[in-house]
């Protein structure tokens, strides 16, 4: 309850409108902080649509509206998006309101060094479908954070073994900045028995760091075959080369090389 910013308790107190994912758990929340009297208007994600050409309403009369989630910022793996971009679409201003982020509170309690990381959020429901998606970030040169929720998270945990192998590094992350946050940071090969080992690890919301892809040992960084790989997808060999360089800074000749083994030349 309180994450939430002075400079947040002052748009909620001022706005003539509060659109909320949940109703009753905002309500909740502006009572705790002494917020009363206040319309509330429910947007999720099954009638964003419909609420987005309600606010735009209000709007037009001269109302202001808020905008909340449940926990966290809208729009991030949240509602409001299609809202935002309805509204701006419009010709109204959209002010975001910094505040609470569980990806980026878990990275800087995660301790992983790699000065990049890829915001990924939810990963697919099925098995299948998740591993797939986990094969094409298997490369990536930058920590991974995915959210998942409980009722998934040994399926999630298995396909992340399956996918990374055992020695990359997991935090997992859970129920951040509520009552009962943990955070613990492991192998992968561990992570399943961490889980397994009490009910209460199982419990909650996830944020889950994965470590960075390691660089190839004798050859190019991972980052750098991933330019080149996305580059050589596109353009011409020596055009995909040419550019990888002044994005890199490789030698032309390494990265040469390393192109004609990905795509010969036509």
């Amino acid at each position: 309850m309180r994450d939430i910013s002075l400079r947040a308790l002052d748009v909620l107190a001022g706005a003539d409108t509060i659109a909320a994912e949940d109703t009753r758990d905002s309500a909740h929340l502006l009572t705790h902080h002494g917020i009363t009297a206040k319309r509330l208007l429910a947007l999720h994600q099954h009638n964003e649509r419909g609420a987005a050409n309600k606010v735009i309403e209000l709007l037009a009369q001269g109302q202001s509206v808020a905008l909340i989630t449940d926990a966290g910022t809208p729009a991030v793996s949240d509602p409001g998006a299609l809202v935002v971009q309805e509204v701006r679409a419009a010709g109204y201003k959209v002010i975001p309101i910094p505040g609470a982020n569980a990806a980026v509170a878990a990275l800087s309690a995660a301790g992983l060094a790699a000065p990049h990381f890829l915001f990924y959020g939810f990963l697919p429901n099925k098995s299948a479908a998740r591993r797939k998606e986990l094969q094409s970030l298997l490369e990536h040169p930058y920590t991974l954070v995915l959210y998942e929720a409980p009722h998934r998270i040994l399926e999630c945990v298995e396909d992340l073994l399956a996918v990374f192998g055992g020695e990359r590094e997991i935090v997992l992350a859970r129920e951040i900045t509520k009552m009962f946050e943990s955070i613990h940071r492991c192998r992968l090969h561990d992570a399943m028995e961490w889980l397994n080992s009490d009910p209460n690890n199982l419990r909650g919301e996830f944020v889950l760091l994965v470590s960075a892809a390691p660089e190839r040992a004798g050859g190019l960084s991972a980052e750098t075959e991933y330019v080149l790989g996305i580059l050589l997808h596109e353009l011409p060999l020596k055009q995909a080369v040419q550019l990888a360089v002044k994005i890199t800074g490789v030698a032309r000749n390494e990265l040469y090389q390393r192109a004609l083994a990905l795509k010969p030349t036509e």
